[in-house]
């Protein structure tokens, strides 16, 4: 390798972390930020609060449709050129966001928005991987990590004040500078990887899984509305299921697939991702449902609510600083395990949070909860390489970021289900009836993280090791 390779190779590792966690910083501030929004949003577009996990669960559901493709258009266009069409998409849909006049409009422009974050976020996971050996991976996600959780450490706070004094609109458009900035550091930083041997577009398997997991996260959203008959629901479930049955046999007869189920034959991965899967069906309802109990349930300002959100974001941060050395330590399985046990006691904790509750103990709960969640998510987001190909890294990337998106959104809705189940057609302004609803989908949620626990027992003691400690 010649030394000016050398200084390039040196010169890319030492700002792509940066332009990553630009993009994600973006995403994530406005993934968090819009949650202490939704009580205001829901008064002035004259809908109930529940009403509003629309805005969520569609951006949400678009990632999940939209990031099977991005491996595909990011090994054929170039890592640099969907980096950055995706973040203008996202800064752009952003504003439309803003300037929504009802529901209807915001949900589309959420969609929008959820498409760019789709390619955002695996592409840059992905660039990431490619160019840290594994040995540098953790460290290096790490990096990209305490930069972007700047976004939730902001975000409720800022999003609390600015519904204070202005209007929820606003927060749509803070995203357009930090947009422009992102886009800079692209153009200057960003490498631009292509697929060694492009592949063609299973186009089949994308109607088969996009179709068949918008139709099961749309039946989930809706589930609890009865705007559709009981018999009906159930044929729409039974074809939603038999649309991600038909991919599963359609993968396995095409020799490029979607997703490539065969890396599931990975022991590593496997668990990462589908014990990720399990674990965050239980995380995933919790950056909703706490607003509502902080607002509706304890009648607190939205401003107060975001700032009961900041310390679970700033322990998050933390816990970045020390994972590496944690699971060099004692390891990816025993990591996992006891850490899902201990979310799972956090959420259940939550359920007994009511008005008497001294301020101290929910910031202690909050922080054990950022603690907690911040080791899972680099635990199981850094596993899931240890034992993937180079060749192979573009698929996984693809793979667990769809996944991972999924379980969230299947997670909020179960979240705002339950929660919807125990309040029994009660008005939403009933403040003990929506406390009581808030406490019984915590105690749920805590049951299946606790439970989802098992799915970590598959791992050998040196599983992950050659990113832990950066053996082969």
């Amino acid at each position: 390798m010649s030394a000016s390779t050398t200084i390039e190779a040196s010169r890319v590792k030492q700002y792509l972390p940066w332009v990553v966690a630009t993009a994600l910083f973006m995403e994530q501030l406005d993934s968090t930020i819009i949650n202490t929004a939704v009580p205001s949003m829901a008064a002035s577009l004259a809908v109930n609060p529940l009403s509003l996990k629309a805005v969520v669960t569609s951006y949400i559901l678009s990632l999940a449709v939209g990031i099977p493709v991005s491996g595909w258009i990011a090994d054929r266009f170039g890592t640099r050129r969907v980096f950055s069409i995706a973040v203008a998409v996202f800064t752009l849909s952003s504003v439309m966001c803003g300037l929504s006049i009802n529901l209807s409009m915001l949900v589309v422009a959420r969609i929008l928005q959820g498409l760019g974050a789709a390619m955002m976020m695996p592409v840059g996971r992905l660039t990431i991987v490619r160019t840290f050996p594994k040995s540098e991976l953790l460290a290096a996600m790490n990096f990209v990590i305490i930069p972007a959780l700047i976004g939730p450490l902001l975000g409720p706070t800022v999003g609390g004040l600015i519904v204070h004094w202005v209007s929820w609109r606003a927060i749509f458009f803070i995203n357009v500078p930090v947009g422009l900035i992102a886009q800079y550091l692209i153009h200057r930083h960003m490498p631009d990887y292509h697929g060694d041997q492009p592949r063609p577009l299973d186009l089949r398997g994308l109607v088969l899984f996009g179709s068949g997991a918008a139709l099961l996260s749309w039946l989930l959203e809706i589930f609890d509305e009865h705007t559709i008959s009981l018999q009906l629901t159930a044929i729409l479930f039974l074809l939603a299921f038999l649309l991600l049955g038909g991919y599963v046999l359609h993968s396995q007869r095409t020799s490029f697939p979607l997703l490539n189920l065969n890396l599931f034959r990975v022991r590593t991965f496997r668990v990462s991702v589908v014990g990720g899967f399990v674990t965050r069906l239980g995380m995933g309802g919790m950056p909703f449902l706490l607003p509502l109990l902080y607002q509706l349930g304890l009648g607190l300002p939205a401003w107060q609510s975001g700032m009961l959100m900041m310390p679970s974001a700033a322990a998050a941060m933390g816990m970045k600083l020390i994972a590496a050395r944690v699971l060099q330590r004692f390891g990816y399985k025993q990591v996992l395990i006891i850490n899902t046990l201990m979310i799972g006691l956090t959420i259940f904790t939550f359920s007994l949070i009511t008005p008497a509750t001294p301020v101290y103990l929910i910031v202690a709960l909050g922080l054990a909860q950022g603690l907690f969640n911040s080791l899972q998510f680099t635990s199981m987001n850094s596993m899931a390489y240890a034992d993937i190909p180079p060749a192979d890294s573009s698929m996984a990337s693809t793979i667990a970021s769809t996944l991972q998106q999924m379980s969230m959104s299947f997670g909020l809705a179960c979240g705002s289900l339950v929660t919807a189940w125990f309040l029994s057609g009660l008005p939403q302004s009933d403040q003990l009836a929506v406390t009581s609803a808030l406490h019984h989908a915590f105690l749920t949620l805590g049951v299946m993280t606790l439970i989802s626990s098992l799915s970590f027992w598959s791992l050998k003691s040196k599983d992950g090791e050659s990113v832990s400690k950066g053996t082969q």
